[in-house]
């Protein structure tokens, strides 16, 4: 135990196998982008958390994330564009590298009633990275974060949303 301004604190490690699962595609990054993007939602950032606040039930809550994710299922949270940071260092040569926040809140929620650090790996992170041999489009498996709690309905969810950003990732890449 730390002692933390005269408290007693508890540090525990809990040591987590993550799955890394890649789709390389010979397309231009632009294209697979594109792709990508179109497939899931895009809310408003600046009024999409007011709603949510004031979601009056868990069904208002639903009807409000149901109208902001796209056919998958999914919204982009947050479009980081690493290459502008490579750039700054390697000039006009540096790759393209973008990192997608992406999910769904209720999925989350269903995740983290059961599992609460499920809230730490949710949304997922998409990586969408040019290298020489393509485009490879990356994503850490949730249901591997989630192993080790060993919580069989927050797997099940989690497998499910595994599915769904698989299924876009190769549907970017195809």
């Amino acid at each position: 135990m730390h002692e933390a301004v005269g408290k007693a604190v508890d540090l525990k490690t809990r040591q987590i196998h993550v799955e890394r699962m890649t789709v390389t595609s010979s397309k231009p990054l632009g294209d697979v982008v594109k792709i990508l993007e179109a497939s899931v939602g895009h809310p408003d950032m600046s009024v999409f958390p007011k709603e949510i606040a004031a979601a009056q039930s868990e069904a208002e809550l639903e009807r409000i994330v149901n109208r902001a994710t796209g056919a998958s299922g999914l919204m982009i949270f947050m479009r980081l564009d690493l290459g502008e940071v490579l750039r700054k260092e390697q000039g006009a040569s540096a790759r393209k590298s973008l990192r997608y926040l992406i999910g769904n809140p209720v999925t989350m929620k269903a995740m983290a009633k059961h599992v609460p650090d499920a809230g730490s790996y949710a949304p997922v992170t998409i990586l969408v990275d040019e290298r020489p041999d393509g485009v490879h489009l990356s994503y850490d498996r949730m249901a591997s974060y989630l192993a080790a709690y060993g919580n069989e309905e927050a797997l099940k969810v989690a497998r499910e949303l595994d599915s769904k950003v698989e299924a876009l990732l190769k549907k970017a890449a195809a």
